[in-house]
């Protein structure tokens, strides 16, 4: 969005723009505690973090409908944090604790949560969209206005399902959108380096699905694409595609020592910070006082300070359930 856009969607509803802040700096302080608590060896196993890209999922979140569906990847912690899993349920998870939304047996990569209708977190790159064609099918088969969101990277635009996926749901008219988190690295592999047409909303539209690109990085520009595309979709407009331009602060994952990029580049996209630049957009529009930022802050410290608290104090699944999820019980003839 240009300056004068910004200032008049602040203008128009300052709450909901702070909202959107305060949904931003909660993924952003969660996130960091977990690089620290890793760091710390209290999460074990693989931590792909969202640091830079909050924008996508809080401007994406704040326009579904409680019934709709979430399809996310292994770097979806902010994505179930904003469809409303508790942060309490998601760092138990992280610790392997029973008290996790998995029950301790998803970790980092694989939140779920039926009652949100999130349905993960998975850790196989475009293994979402296969799933979320078949929920977006169920919906229309049974003649329910839900939408399917698929958020994926632009990674997955390698894999034969993205393909598969975008043919069938244009082919069968299904109410899904297809959200390309577009963060230029594919774990240390550069978008220009793997695809001879790096316009992913392109690719999408030789689908016949309507796709347009959107600034990831400005979260009243994602929000704006979202509202448009959801509500295209539970019209009966059929599958719709957003490539979301963003960029990852941080290494792929917590093993990654990121010598594919140049720190430069790195520090560039550093100033277009998502949520310094909201921040500094209220603040000029006087819509958030130094006073509001620092009960902002400490509102969202306490929500971590709780989650860290509730899993510390969490328990490991007894050995004698190991095999439940599982195994079956064979039924006696």
């Amino acid at each position: 969005m240009t300056e004068d856009e910004t200032a008049q969607a602040i203008a128009a509803d300052p709450e909901h723009v702070r909202g959107l802040l305060r949904q931003m700096l909660r993924v952003r302080r969660l996130e960091e505690e977990c690089v620290e608590l890793y760091s710390a060896s209290k999460i074990r196993g693989f931590l792909h973090v969202y640091i830079g890209e909050e924008a996508v999922a809080a401007g994406v979140m704040s326009v579904l409908a409680a019934d709709d569906a979430v399809v996310a990847t292994y770097r979806e912690h902010g994505h179930a944090l904003l469809r409303g899993v508790p942060a309490t349920a998601i760092m138990a998870e992280m610790y392997g604790h029973a008290e996790g939304c998995c029950r301790g047996r998803g970790g980092s990569m694989h939140l779920f949560d039926a009652g949100t209708r999130f349905y993960g977190g998975n850790a196989i790159v475009a293994g979402g969209l296969p799933l979320a064609v078949g929920l977006a099918l169920a919906d229309k088969m049974a003649g329910r206005h839900r939408v399917t969101v698929c958020f994926f990277g632009e990674g997955a635009v390698a894999e034969g399902e993205f393909h598969e996926s975008l043919n069938l749901a244009a082919l069968w008219d299904l109410p899904v959108l297809f959200c390309c988190e577009n963060n230029l690295y594919a774990m240390g592999t550069a978008l220009e380096r793997s695809e001879s047409q790096t316009d992913i909303a392109l690719k999408a539209a030789v689908y016949e699905v309507s796709a347009w690109a959107v600034d990831g990085m400005d979260v009243l520009a994602v929000e704006e694409a979202a509202r448009r595309a959801v509500d295209a979709v539970r019209g009966g407009g059929g599958p719709h595609f957003l490539e979301l331009r963003t960029y990852r602060f941080r290494a792929h994952s917590m093993f990654d020592p990121e010598r594919y990029r140049e720190k430069a580049e790195v520090e560039r996209w550093m100033k277009r910070d998502p949520i310094v630049l909201l921040r500094s957009a209220l603040e000029a529009s006087g819509a958030l006082s130094s006073d509001q930022w620092e009960a902002l802050e400490q509102e969202v410290a306490a929500e971590v300070r709780d989650a860290v608290a509730f899993a510390e104090a969490g328990t490991l699944e007894p050995v004698e359930e190991l095999t439940r999820f599982v195994y079956s019980e064979r039924s006696p003839r």
